[in-house]
């Protein structure tokens, strides 16, 4: 923390400069607002990658706060306890498989395309910081009231996701005998992704997600 100084600022102004005035040394509300979300975003960083690295029982703050050179204070001021850094982690996994979900339906195209296109998205979420946070830490590490919130999240893009399924079956564009399963299937493939995705190696993120959605999609369309 500090005091909303400007790095390098003058302390005042000249006492003789007479009909200017002095420059403030302190920062304006909208910088402060700008430097916390830069501090909770590193905060929130370090932490998600600590947790799916070490796993979320064996990472301490004090292990997040020493990454970045902090005290454990520093985390509570801005992120709060253990169970409320890791909801925040989750939470935002989550918020970015809702736009995934949202892009998918205004993009153009069938209903198999439009699956297509969030299924991408997804895998790509899922092979990022946050998305592996929601599979490789999972809920068990939050408190009753947060795993609930949470739990109803992840319900949230579950239903999404059969919607989706729903309307390509409707236009013929997929084959979906039973959306709750296939829905099972299809997070089932691109959630592990989390698990054994690496960032260095063989193939990019889009590359892995578009080849994995296309065998998953290519399963689902009309066989003549």
């Amino acid at each position: 923390m500090n005091d909303g100084m400007k790095p390098g600022a003058m302390k005042s102004a000249p006492a003789d400069a007479p009909g200017l005035a002095p420059a403030s040394p302190f920062l304006t509300a909208r910088q402060r607002a700008a430097e916390r979300a830069a501090k909770r975003e590193a905060l929130l960083l370090a932490a998600v990658r600590a947790f799916n690295e070490r796993g979320f029982a064996a990472t301490s703050l004090d292990d997040v706060a020493a990454s970045l050179g902090v005290t454990k204070p520093v985390i509570y001021h801005y992120l709060g306890n253990k169970d409320q850094v890791l909801f925040a982690c989750l939470e935002l996994g989550v918020s970015r498989l809702r736009a995934a979900a949202a892009e998918g339906r205004a993009s153009g195209g069938d209903g198999l395309s439009r699956l297509r296109h969030f299924l991408i998205r997804y895998a790509e979420t899922m092979m990022g910081d946050f998305g592996r946070c929601v599979v490789r830490a999972g809920d068990l590490g939050l408190a009753p009231d947060s795993r609930a919130r949470f739990r109803a999240m992840k319900r949230e893009i579950d239903q999404t996701l059969r919607e989706m399924l729903a309307a390509a079956a409707a236009d013929g564009s997929a084959t979906v005998r039973d959306a709750r399963l296939v829905s099972f299937a299809v997070t089932g493939a691109l959630n592990w992704s989390a698990q054994w995705f690496r960032e260095d190696g063989a193939m990019d993120k889009a590359s892995v997600a578009r080849g994995l959605v296309d065998v998953l999609c290519d399963g689902l369309r009309p066989r003549a």
